[in-house]
């Protein structure tokens, strides 16, 4: 398996973190991608690929920092995707559940974003929270390589617009909450080839584990609860959701 969207570059997992890569690779994923959030953590998740061959990096500026994004932003970002392990531009999009009154400039650097997706013909990983309708409009102003939504949080009415759009769907471990009604109805529609698994550990632990530190080794939880929900077997969700993340990012 592939975890798609994780935060392993943060303090939670410094020490041990050998024995914890290793414990990765014990629970079936073989590659994990690290998204950017902000300038400060690009070179940290350049390290960590260049030192591991499991990892694999993107770069990009997630909505609650768009005030950190500049000219010297930019530049670096480009000159960045020069390193074979950034396989992807994010996390990037619009947050409107934390970041109302920057929405302007939220979609302002969303689009200087997805312009640089555009012209390297990078995948992009988007983080859309309450901001459907804007998301959805911004992203279609490019021509893109591939769009990953990251984290869903859609209804099956919005899933289904994204995916008549050639976009991905990448599901993490809300789908086991009990109360994901929506996520849930999302899961068992979403076709095999345009999915995703993430965990964006150290967040939104699934069941049995939820509330404790997330971990790419529950990967396998996540597949499992959408396996139950398509009623197919776990083995199709790991090897497609696989293929289709080798497919987008060059792994």
């Amino acid at each position: 398996m592939i975890d798609t969207h994780s935060h392993i570059n943060f303090d939670d997992y410094k020490e041990n973190f050998a024995s914890f890569l290793e414990d990765i690779k014990n629970n079936e994923v073989e590659a994990v991608i690290i998204p950017g959030v902000e300038p400060s953590t690009f070179d940290e998740i350049i390290s960590y690929c260049e030192k591991h061959a499991m990892l694999y990096g993107a770069i990009g500026i997630h909505p609650s920092e768009a005030k950190t994004y500049t000219k010297e932003v930019e530049e670096r970002i480009y000159n960045l995707r020069k390193n074979n392990k950034i396989v992807a531009i994010g996390e990037i999009g619009l947050d409107y559940y934390w970041e109302q009154e920057t929405k302007e400039l939220q979609k302002e650097v969303f689009r200087k974003q997805l312009k640089i997706a555009e012209e390297l013909n990078l995948p992009v990983l988007i983080h859309d929270r309450e901001a459907h309708e804007d998301t959805f409009e911004i992203v279609q102003e490019f021509n893109l390589k591939d769009v990953v939504f990251h984290c869903f949080s859609g209804n099956v009415e919005y899933a289904k617009k994204c995916i008549e759009k050639g976009y991905y769907i990448a599901i993490g471990g809300i789908v086991t909450f009990k109360n994901a009604k929506d996520l849930k109805e999302v899961a068992k529609i979403v076709p095999l080839d345009k999915l995703l698994l993430e965990t964006d550990a150290p967040y939104l632990a699934p069941v049995p584990f939820r509330g404790k530190l997330n971990t790419p080794a529950y990967l396998k939880y996540i597949a499992q609860e959408i396996a139950n929900l398509k009623e197919i077997d776990v083995e199709l969700v790991k090897e497609h959701t696989t293929q289709n993340a080798k497919r987008i990012f060059g792994i």
